[in-house]
């Protein structure tokens, strides 16, 4: 799938767009509804009128931001009005809640008017904890922020110019700590006059950058002192008593070189005449002024950013908005001043040098990141932005007196603040990376199922696995070629494989006193069973893993599994795990998959099993063997199996945290577990052994349709090479998930 439609599904594919509101009280019963409703919300009502401030007690003003927009100025493609800017809005909800649990309404005023947008952002003050502005030209932006930061009580905040700012700033503190050169020393040249490079100039000069030594050019060239053309009140601020007139000249010698502007529009030239060890920050997106390629290709001595991912060093701005408000909030500040911004500098260069922790590592494909030319700003999935950055902010606002609420205890609230990052997403994405860092392939039997189609097009473009399809190759380019996939990867159509052959005769030995005839055995490889098919190609090893079951029942994908590559030697059966998703947090649920009432020794091979493979996965597994007894409440023979089957658990794997047999919500709530002292669970369990298939099955279903959860699995084990079966029903992202967790099952192997 081009990136074009793979943007346009993303967006358009179930509930439309990319953000809901939730409701955060139960709303299940009439006693529930008269609280939530009349009469009962007259009393917060009344209390409001009474004590203004209590609106950040009984709403959610406090942990609200507006993203405000006109569309003036969407990403780099211009002025394409409010309408057109909305995803974009949409997507900065998202991050605001992904990287600090902040809710967002995302407005979009249809007006370039910039008094209409004061007044509307300032007629919305009773509703929002914060405003950021987002997307509106220069030099409105700079007129509309300064005259709402005056009028209005909460902070306001344009994204646009402080946050590139904030972030290149840590950028360049690093960069000349690597340098050995002094901020007040250097000469920097700001390429670009609009609102991001106005800000970018600001605060260098701010952290020590002498005036004079600040050059900024635009279209016309250098901004000097009694330039008339092309100039305003803001750019005016920037005017330099210099003898430059154009950004080649002023580039030649200076030490750092920002790029705010367009692509290609720094030179090899302008690179090659700068001063030793050249900082240059390019950060036009999508396409940078120069590529590290093109500037290293020209000098070794550089020191590259840019606002790319695929490049080290990305100035983005998901480092500082985010946190920035979040500390903000949290202090109810009635404004982000430039001390505050400053404070976000400082602890986002500090967090770089600082070691970076497995974590960090393990959610960028185990790459390793240490402080240095390529790693002078911290990566966006680094959970430690947050408890760096918005304590920094809050100290910063309390410092400076527009805390309304300020923080007694800072080590506590940096403790709160680790609490509310969730490990539901987190997860997966490591999976995700980890598999990244060394693909492996994986067979699809139901090559032509545009589901597979889809999610191999995702695998090959992230780099996630290699996959190989089974099928008619007819059948499957026709169908991508309806589908506008431009996918370049192995189609094997058993029809013509020069394989089969030899595949019959394999399936043929493995299988000929079980009921199969050579004859048979052709006319399964040739047409009967992709399955078969794709299971004999890993045997043999001319693939890694399979994936299949999309289109077929359970039993029709697994049955051959086990008939051609077996179990592992010295287990009883075969084992299933899911993973089963929350907002935030994992759990993990296992059964004995093929066995519907297992014995004891299935059960302890089950949880042994379960607890390598989370642990494969970067979690420390807390295992509790489920039954309808509490350590002995009930005598039965099922509650008796259980009790046997952590005995064995305990004997076999003795450093396991294991527990049981013990209900479910004993298992999960910790009010409850508290009242079994002796128990080794001292936490919550994050894995669950269920007594029978029965009642696994069961769970997991309802925990996926009725409890929202998101169910990735099964994850077969105990398999002599890996194999994974798909749900009926799965969508593209359940697809990708999957082969993720069986090209890292195959690293583990």
């Amino acid at each position: 799938m081009s990136k074009k439609l793979g943007a346009l599904d993303y967006h358009s594919s179930g509930r439309k767009g990319k953000i809901e509101v939730i409701a955060t009280k139960p709303c299940q019963t009439a006693a529930d509804l008269s609280l939530a409703y009349s009469p009962g919300v007259a009393e917060p009502c009344l209390a409001i009128q009474q004590n203004p401030d209590d609106a950040y007690k009984y709403t959610a003003k406090g942990n609200l931001v507006a993203v405000v927009s006109n569309g003036t100025a969407v990403l780099g493609l211009g002025n394409l009005g409010a309408l057109a800017g909305k995803p974009v809005m949409e997507g900065k909800g998202v991050l605001f809640k992904r990287f600090a649990d902040i809710d967002v309404f995302d407005i979009e005023l249809n007006t370039e008017n910039p008094d209409e947008i004061i007044k509307a952002c300032q007629l919305l003050e009773p509703t929002f904890g914060g405003i950021n502005l987002e997307d509106i030209k220069a030099p409105e932006c700079f007129y509309i922020e300064e005259t709402l930061k005056k009028t209005m009580n909460i902070p306001v905040f344009h994204d646009d110019q402080h946050g590139t700012a904030i972030i290149s700033s840590a950028a360049l503190l690093n960069a000349l700590q690597l340098t050995g050169k002094k901020i007040e020393e250097i000469r920097i040249v700001v390429n670009g006059a609009g609102a991001s490079a106005n800000s970018c100039a600001k605060l260098a000069i701010a952290l020590g950058v002498k005036p004079n030594n600040m050059i900024m050019c635009d279209t016309k060239g250098v901004i000097y002192k009694g330039r008339v053309e092309g100039m305003n009140p803001y750019k005016e601020l920037f005017a330099a008593d210099t003898p430059f007139r154009t950004l080649e000249e002023a580039a030649a010698g200076a030490d750092v070189l920002f790029g705010l502007s367009a692509k290609g529009a720094f030179t090899p030239e302008m690179i090659r005449s700068m001063a030793p060890n050249p900082i240059i920050f390019a950060m036009a997106n999508p396409d940078p002024e120069i590529t590290p390629e093109e500037a290293h290709a020209v000098r070794g001595d550089v020191i590259m950013a840019t606002g790319r991912s695929d490049y080290p060093n990305q100035v983005n701005n998901v480092l500082g908005f985010p946190f920035i408000f979040r500390g903000a909030l949290d202090v109810r500040a009635t404004a982000i001043n430039e001390e505050m911004k400053l404070a976000a500098v400082h602890a986002l260069a500090k967090l770089t040098r600082e070691e970076v922790p497995d974590s960090v590592s393990k959610a960028y494909g185990n790459e390793k990141f240490t402080f240095g030319v390529n790693y002078i700003i911290p990566k966006p999935f680094d959970p430690r932005v947050l408890l760096h950055v918005a304590p920094a902010i809050a100290q910063a606002a309390m410092d400076t007196g527009v805390a309304r609420q300020p923080i007694e205890d800072m080590a506590k609230y940096i403790e709160q603040l680790e609490c509310s990052q969730g490990k539901s997403k987190e997860v997966m994405r490591m999976i995700i990376n980890k598999a990244k860092s060394d693909p492996k392939k994986v067979v699809f039997p139901e090559g032509d199922n545009e589901k597979i189609l889809r999610a191999a097009q995702t695998l090959v473009e992230e780099g996630i696995a290699q996959p190989i399809l089974v099928g008619d190759k007819k059948k499957i380019l026709q169908k991508m070629d309806e589908l506008n996939l431009d996918l370049d990867v192995p189609i094997v159509d058993p029809t013509e494989s020069e394989h089969t052959e030899s595949y019959a005769q394999e399936l043929y030995r493995r299988r000929q006193r079980k009921g199969l005839t050579l004859t048979e055995c052709q006319r399964i490889m040739r047409r009967k069973s992709r399955v078969q098919f794709a299971t004999m190609m890993v045997a043999q090893g001319h693939a890694d893993t399979l994936l299949g079951g999309i289109d077929t029942h359970y039993p029709e994908t697994i049955r051959p599994a086990l008939q051609v590559l077996g179990k592992q030697a010295g287990l009883s059966s075969v084992h299933g795990l899911y993973m089963m998703v929350f907002k935030k947090e994992v759990y993990f649920l296992a059964d004995t998959t093929v066995t519907i009432d297992p014995t004891a020794e299935e059960l302890a091979e089950t949880a042994i099993l379960a607890a390598e493979k989370v642990a494969m996965l970067g979690i420390e597994p807390r295992i509790a063997m489920l039954s309808f007894s509490n350590f002995g409440s009930v005598d039965h023979p099922q509650t008796r199996k259980v009790k046997r089957a952590v005995e064995l658990v305990k004997e076999r794997a003795p450093g396991l945290i294991v527990e049981g047999e013990m209900q479910a919500d004993t298992a999960v709530v910790p009010e409850l577990l508290e009242g079994f002292t002796f128990s080794k669970l001292k936490t919550p369990a994050n894995v669950l052994i269920f007594p029978d298939l029965n009642s696994g099955n069961i769970c997991y279903k309802l925990l996926r349709r009725l409890g929202g959860a998101e169910a990735i699995g099964p994850i077969l084990m105990g398999m002599n090479k890996p194999v994974h079966v798909l749900q009926r029903g799965d969508d593209v992202n359940d697809v990708v998930n999957m082969a993720a967790i069986a090209v890292v099952d195959v690293q583990n192997v």
